[in-house]
């Protein structure tokens, strides 16, 4: 595969197309095209702009650019695990203070304080995103993520440093929010817009299956230095907790070699290819919609986006994030078994997770969705109470309950999402409306579960939480409409072989020509 190259000034196109490539066959005649298609079998044909276009993706190419997004996604929430997972070693190291509570929520004030420039990050790479090419922005987001991360297991601690230590901690994780504004959109809108059709939901359960590889990862360094220095807690004060931080520089190189080695998506590259061929008003025109079109021109989309990531991220970062420090502060429950056991169900999560995005290509988004939804609204407060109960055994099954019904959410979110909108404003709007909803209630969500606990004694605010998510979920799902194995709007139809593609433009064809029989029907038996 050769590398994209500026055409001009302001567009660029791909000397070679990630896809398989196409001849055009809108020429000749029909006969003749089949003749061509008899000679040639394997030859993938190309046709111009219309409704019979399909695209014949290249399956090496697939499997790189979902490796290459979900290495990045697995890099980002590696922080995200490590930080929820530490969080009561980072509130002794950089908010010194005699109440454990007042530590706890000055960490996760911290957490939450990178989700507040997460939409800013949104609005910058997201429009970035639809107009000089997906690949570029994720490179970027990936070099900014790996640097804030890193940065922080090189901060000193409040002691050293004094207040200095917490705004060094702030400006980290403000980077890290701002680059993470850009990170799932594009992968998930990368991954989407790679894969075939029918095998959407497969490929993007993958790009999830790296968040949890990632929190796995966090989680599992964290439990190992934790049980190493059980008996040294000064030295996991002063150095130990640095270590997974510190890890996020190779992690990032690593990423950053995978994104750079793929080519522009198939959709990216059709569109910019006809946005070359039309007339350049037209394409300045566009431009100018800028966030105007991303938001309100898709208002709707938007909508049902924020809600769909509302319930997705809030028990996400309920399960993934809270219910460690919850463990530990709420429950005094041994804080190594309990990530331990975290730790279990994430990777039940991991090999449940490809099978739940093959179920979603089966029988659709929607009624995955829906059971997530519906699941959380009952068994949420089921399942606390078996977490409360304290034993080894009802903490596990209880969380594994809330696990199994996260994964309806995890498997299909990923090509749920890019569905929403069209190719041109796809990266922009995915990335607005996204961080936009995990700013305002995913991220907060352990800092204001904390609090309402504070505030109400109710150890039971949790599930509440959840069901209230799950409500609004619910919502977003009757109202969507089902993308399972369906072309992506502004998209032609995308095909793993050439067989596949030659039976749709064939029924393409017949269809066209029914109706065209119909028509010349009607304007026969129509009155002179």
């Amino acid at each position: 595969m050769q590398s994209s190259q500026r055409a001009q000034a302001s567009e660029h196109v791909p000397t070679q197309s990630p896809v398989a490539q196409r001849t055009r066959t809108g020429g000749p005649a029909p006969d003749q095209a089949d003749t061509a298609e008899a000679v040639e079998p394997d030859k993938p044909e190309k046709r111009e702009k219309g409704g019979d276009d399909v695209t014949v993706v290249d399956p090496s190419m697939v499997k790189r650019a979902v490796s290459a997004a979900a290495v990045g996604n697995a890099m980002e929430w590696f922080d995200f695990g490590v930080y929820s997972y530490i969080a009561v070693t980072l509130g002794q190291v950089f908010f010194p203070s005699g109440n454990p509570t007042a530590q706890l929520l000055s960490t996760f004030g911290t957490f939450a304080a990178a989700f507040l420039v997460r939409p800013i990050g949104g609005m910058v790479f997201g429009p970035l995103g639809d107009r000089i090419g997906r690949q570029k922005i994720l490179a970027i987001t990936m070099i900014m993520m790996a640097a804030g991360t890193f940065a922080i297991g090189l901060i000193p601690s409040y002691a050293s440093i004094g207040v200095w230590a917490p705004i060094l901690l702030l400006v980290a994780r403000l980077v890290q929010g701002f680059s993470t504004g850009g990170e799932y959109g594009g992968a998930s809108t990368f991954i989407a817009e790679y894969a075939p059709d029918k095998k959407r939901g497969f490929m993007g359960s993958w790009l999830e299956f790296g968040t949890l590889a990632g929190y796995v990862g966090g989680a599992g360094l964290v439990t190992l230095l934790t049980w190493l220095l059980r008996d040294n807690h000064d030295a996991l004060l002063s150095w130990g907790w640095r270590i997974p931080f510190l890890i996020a520089g190779p992690m990032g190189i690593i990423g950053l070699y995978l994104r750079m080695r793929l080519e522009e998506t198939p959709a990216f590259a059709q569109l910019e290819k006809e946005a070359r061929n039309k007339e350049k008003e037209r394409r300045e025109a566009e431009k100018k919609l800028g966030l105007r079109e991303m938001v309100f021109g898709q208002w709707r989309a938007m909508l049902l986006c924020v809600g769909l990531v509302l319930v997705f991220n809030v028990t996400d970062y309920m399960l993934l994030s809270y219910m460690p420090s919850y463990l530990t502060s709420e429950l005094k429950y041994d804080e190594t078994h309990g990530l331990l056991v975290v730790l279990a169900v994430m990777v039940v999560m991991m090999c449940v997770q490809p099978f739940a995005g093959r179920l979603t290509d089966r029988f659709g988004r929607r009624p995955v969705i829906a059971t997530g939804c519906v699941g959380f609204l009952v068994l949420s407060v089921p399942a606390l109470l078996l977490i409360r109960q304290g034993s080894l055994a009802g903490i596990a099954l209880g969380m594994a309950v809330l696990g199994l019904l996260l994964v309806c959410f995890t498997s299909t979110m990923p090509s749920t999402l890019p569905a929403l909108f069209p190719t041109k404003v796809r990266y922009g709007s995915l990335s607005i409306g996204f961080n936009v909803s995990v700013s305002v209630f995913g991220g907060t969500t352990p800092l204001v579960v904390t609090a309402l606990i504070g505030a109400t004694g109710n150890n039971m605010m949790p599930a509440f939480y959840m069901m209230a998510a799950a409500v609004i979920g619910g919502i977003a799902v009757l109202l969507m409409t089902e993308s399972a194995c369906k072309p992506l709007p502004g998209s032609p139809p995308a095909v793993e072989t050439e067989s596949e593609a030659r039976a749709l433009r064939k029924a393409a064809k017949s269809a066209a020509g029914a109706g065209s029989a119909a028509g010349k029907r009607r304007v026969a038996e129509s009155p002179a």
